[in-house]
């Protein structure tokens, strides 16, 4: 990898857990960018990785990195299954809920603010959400889940080629 001041340096990171349905959306998203990549090369610079939602993990998978793009299912109520929220997190991380719902036993907030605290969140963090319908043990996401992930994985390339300007 290039360690050059120039060089930008990007994390996409799948969360979830391929056993529990659609929690494995962020791991099936990264699987798609790694073979999208293979005929159409993403950015210089780009990791890809998936993560089972542990905090150290996590942390350690965006640290040094110019942007993150995190991908996780979530439990929305009511829920609209494969409806996609793209946030861009900045500034004031809002406070998690107590009992906040995450299938991962703890929540990306609360990553956030372990992170923040330990002086450790990347330059940038984009986080797409997807709604689940099922997160039962198993595996295959749903029809509405799986159809989300194509156009996903084309906003996320969108994403990473605006972020890198031509020529770096």
């Amino acid at each position: 990898m290039d360690d050059s001041p120039a060089a930008v340096r990007i994390a996409v990171i799948g969360v979830g857990n391929d056993y529990r349905h659609d929690d494995g959306v962020g791991w099936e998203v990264v699987a798609r960018l790694a073979l999208r990549g293979e005929q159409r090369p993403l950015p210089r610079g780009t990791t890809l990785t998936c993560a089972d939602g542990d905090p150290t993990r996590l942390i350690g998978a965006w640290e040094g990195v110019h942007l993150a793009v995190v991908v996780d299912a979530a439990h929305t109520h009511p829920a609209r299954p494969g409806r996609v929220h793209r946030l861009r997190l900045e500034g004031d991380l809002p406070p998690t809920r107590p009992g906040g719902t995450s299938s991962h036993g703890f929540a990306l907030g609360d990553t956030l603010q372990l992170a923040r605290t330990l002086g450790r969140l990347p330059g940038e963090l984009l986080v797409y959400a997807v709604e689940a319908a099922d997160t039962s043990l198993g595996t295959g996401l749903s029809p509405q889940v799986a159809a989300a992930v194509g156009p996903l994985v084309q906003r996320i390339e969108e994403d990473l080629v605006r972020y890198v300007p031509a020529g770096r």
